[in-house]
């Protein structure tokens, strides 16, 4: 059965493992803290992979960007990861078939094949953590685009300059419904101090002012996934990521099926989380080179 050695490459840590055609990890997951510089990150990669060698038939990463659409260059700035990142010449780390995937679109592969979309043909997985990732999936395919962008979702999301964002445009989307959203939510419903765990925190204790900035929150939830159900109309919606376990699924599921205008979608919550994106780039490249 064929292996493939699989990378999630983020700002803070760099996991990897061995999978095999089954999605299965053959070994234990692997982490490490992503070295602060874009030759570091090579190094660790090339070394890892060294040792791999004989026990793999390729090498899959997901990775913070967009990725072309040949999968072996990121064409986009890179979040946190260090300057350089985005130039690195990743298909010389091997002479092994070397697959590139940015993160959200491999992560809605893993649920599209394996996970809580399993089964259907058009999805719609979303990634609620720091700030927000989308992968689509039309037809059976990942939905790429011309140059392999497709699915960002720093669209605006409102006028004028109420919040900026990470990427230097104001109210996009990621500003609205994003872990770090929910702290804004929080220091204006709350107190100036205030976090999205205070929320949180204060949603068990039923604290009115926490289920207010909660309740905003996923207000402004309900209305993206009325646009993603209007743009896409989708069978399923997958929510992923630190801020999906928080959701009210089947009151959120009712209100934006009540407002959309295509047909009804199932709003789920995923199946896999931290390793997903690992999965999903080993399963692409699994396809590959079957």
């Amino acid at each position: 059965m064929k292996k493939v050695l699989a990378f999630d490459i983020g700002g803070t840590k760099i996991a990897y493992g061995l999978i095999d055609a089954g999605g299965d990890f053959v070994n234990e997951i692997i982490k490490v803290t992503t070295p602060r510089t874009s030759e570091g990150i090579y190094e660790l990669l090339k070394t890892v992979i060294k040792g791999f060698y004989d026990e793999i038939d390729g090498v899959a990463i997901a990775t913070a960007g967009a990725v072309n659409n040949d999968n072996n260059k990121i064409i986009s700035h890179v979040g946190n990861l260090p300057e350089g990142y985005n130039k690195l010449d990743f298909i010389s780390l091997s002479d092994k078939p070397i697959f590139m995937e940015n993160d959200a679109n491999s992560a809605a592969w893993a649920e599209f094949k394996l996970g809580a979309a399993k089964g259907t043909k058009d999805a719609v997985v979303l990634t609620l953590g720091t700030g927000v990732g989308a992968g689509i999936i039309v037809n059976g395919r990942l939905l790429k685009g011309k140059s392999g962008a497709a699915g960002e979702m720093h669209v605006r999301f409102g006028c004028g300059h109420e919040r900026k964002c990470t990427c230097g445009l104001w109210n996009c989307l990621e500003t609205y419904v994003s872990g770090n959203a929910l702290t804004t939510d929080a220091k204006l419903f709350m107190k100036e101090d205030a976090t999205s765990y205070d929320v949180i925190r204060g949603l068990k204790e039923s604290n009115a002012k926490a289920r207010a900035a909660f309740d905003h929150w996923q207000e402004c939830l309900e209305n993206a996934l009325v646009m993603v159900g209007n743009l896409f109309d989708p069978e399923v919606v997958v929510l992923s990521g630190s801020m999906a376990q928080f959701v009210e699924y089947k009151k959120l599921n009712k209100q934006a099926n009540d407002d959309i205008l295509t047909q009804p979608f199932e709003l789920k919550q995923a199946r896999f989380e931290n390793n997903a994106g690992m999965l999903g780039a080993a399963l692409l490249l699994l396809e590959k080179i079957a």
